[in-house]
This record gives structure tokens, sequence and C-alpha cells, in this order.
């Protein structure tokens, strides 16, 4: 089992660098601003790329849910779901697309049960994905969403974010 892996059946731990990296994106805003977010943006996706493509096989949809899902990327689905399983899962917990790939909600599902922080969201329902953020920053995305046009449904759930990080 790869050190990612292991590290991947820590959602606590996860969710608490999550919690962290989202307080601190926060608390910079000012500065970020005042940089530009077109300056400081390609710094934040190479970020993004290398620690969450490593960790969580990330797809750069640029709108992260993985506090809500577990801390597994739901956009690892084959079929895109971002919002709970198909009914194609197989007896054994794989999916129907991919038969040598555990199912990718039922991972979610198993790892949200362990979080402390967000072991609820899993219910929250998630907004359509916006294929115009792919490829951006899903930190720059939160912390600037209005201006970027993201779904109502996407700033609640920013907002809700922000009550449970303070």
């Amino acid at each position: 089992m790869s050190l990612f892996r292991k590290l991947q059946d820590q959602p606590k731990l996860l969710e608490r660098a999550y919690q962290w990296t989202h307080k601190t994106v926060r608390w910079a805003r000012p500065m970020l601003e005042r940089i530009g977010y077109e300056r400081v943006e390609p710094v934040f996706v190479v970020a993004e790329e290398i620690s969450k493509k490593a960790i969580f096989n990330c797809q750069m949809c640029g709108q992260c849910t993985l506090h809500t899902t577990g801390m597994t990327c739901p956009m690892n689905c084959p079929k895109n779901l971002r919002n709970g399983p198909c009914g194609g899962v197989r007896q054994d917990g794989h999916c129907e697309v991919k038969p040598e790939m555990p199912c990718v909600w039922l991972q979610a599902w198993e790892r949200s049960a362990k979080m402390t922080i967000y072991a609820d969201d899993i219910m929250i329902i998630q907004p359509p994905l916006d294929r115009r953020q792919e490829g951006k920053s899903a930190f720059i995305n939160m912390v600037e969403a209005e201006k970027r046009g993201l779904p109502a449904q996407w700033q609640a759930i920013i907002e809700h974010d922000i009550e449970k990080n303070g």
C-alpha cells in the first residue's frame, strides 16, 4: 500500500489539514486581493496540483468537495458523480465501469464516518459541476466565488464551511 493510500485512509488528519488551509486562505484574502487573484492563482494551481493530485488523484475541477466526501475526490468516479453512487456498485463494493476499482462513493461514505468536523457534510447536495472552473484553484474560487459567478448553491456551501471553520 502506497504512502498516499495510507494517508487517504486518515480522513480525520486530512480534514484538519483542509480546515487549516481553509482558515489560512481566508486570513490571507486581503493580501491576495491586493496582489490580484489573477497573479496568485497560478501559484495556487501548482500547489493544488502537486498536493491534491498526489494524495487524492485530484482532477482539478476547481470546485473541491473533498471535505464533504470523506476526503475522497468524487471526480475519480468514472461517471463523475458528485452526489452519491450510481446504481451499479457491485456486491464487492467495486465500480461497475471499472471492476478493479473500489467505488469512490463507498470509500467516501466509509471515510466520512471517521471524520469529526465534516462527517455529516456528506449529506449536503452538491451543485452541478461548473466546467468553466476546471484547472482553476479551488481555494481561489472559494474566496472569490461571487465575483467568479459560481452558482448560489456553491456560495451556500462555502458559507457553511466558514461557519464550521470559525
